[in-house]
């Protein structure tokens, strides 16, 4: 990474040369009794040391399922504590989060996974409009035959482990909550090995475009990239430790993992999400 310069224009404040890991770490450091997470619909108030503590379990589980740095693991849900849990715990562990429309049907679902390659994916809980455990058998019919993390579909053979976040996983899923467990079975001083190799350069995440004159662009981003783009945003509100934000906007998107997620998390802030979708009563109360 060392080819590499920045070019930025006038001003005060410098970029932060920073992992978005050793930017949580410092935050929680600094403000760990600040609550770093509100969701009204889950009845969750966590403080940033509870946050860690979450995010910590999270990148243990997953590293003990045989996610790795560089590999991919998508995300498609909405709004939710899990949401944000999954984005800390992989950029501790320098997996790729890939962020997928919660409203995609079978067909966007398969272009994103195959052109993404990812190996996990986190499917939400059935909702009104979505059965999104139904549609990944109707996408990958062997999961309901296959072990849990040994899936091997034909027209996906990159991804293995699908975990739901219902109560009570089907055939070939995981839980959240196996994940959670599966912390156990490893040392937790890996993340702090995993940690001393990572660099903000490289990439973290990567994010669709609307596909509106084709289908979705897949944009790759670094840590670099979203944590700056984060900071400088509400750095220019005058976001501080004593600040609450609503977060009305799906996560999924720019919008929400990055100027709002990120944004609290540079900043020491209050992140809180009203509803699991956008719901303009909600967010007024």
């Amino acid at each position: 990474m060392s080819n590499l310069s920045y070019v930025c224009g006038t001003g005060s404040v410098p970029l932060l040369g920073k992992t978005i890991g050793e930017m949580f770490d410092e935050t929680v450091e600094r403000f760990p009794e600040t609550e770093a997470l509100v969701v009204v619909h889950q009845n969750v108030r966590w403080t940033y040391r509870t946050l860690k503590q979450q995010v910590e379990q999270c990148a243990l589980g997953l590293h003990s399922l045989g996610l790795r740095k560089g590999e991919r693991i998508g995300i498609w849900a909405l709004n939710c504590s899990e949401w944000i849990v999954l984005q800390y715990a992989t950029a501790k562990l320098g997996a790729i989060l890939v962020n997928i429309n919660p409203s995609y049907r079978v067909h966007e679902l398969e272009y994103v996974l195959k052109q993404s390659g990812c190996k996990f994916l986190v499917i939400d809980e059935k909702t009104e409009h979505s059965d999104y455990a139904e549609i990944v058998y109707e996408l990958t019919p062997r999961l309901k035959y296959a072990e849990p993390g040994y899936l091997r579909e034909v027209k996906l053979p990159e991804l293995t482990t699908i975990i739901t976040l219902e109560e009570k996983a089907g055939p070939g899923m995981f839980r959240w909550q196996d994940v959670l467990d599966s912390a156990n079975d490893v040392q937790p001083d890996v993340l702090d090995e995993i940690a001393s190799r990572l660099h903000f350069d490289e990439s973290i995440n990567i994010q669709y475009t609307s596909g509106t004159t084709g289908f979705p662009k897949g944009a790759t981003l670094s840590h670099h990239n979203i944590l700056n783009n984060g900071y400088f945003v509400t750095e220019s509100l005058h976001l501080t430790e004593k600040d609450r934000m609503i977060i009305p906007v799906p996560l999924y998107h720019c919008f929400g993992m990055v100027m709002g997620n990120l944004g609290c998390l540079s900043h020491g802030a209050t992140a809180i999400y009203a509803s699991r979708a956008f719901d303009p009563e909600a967010v007024i109360r």
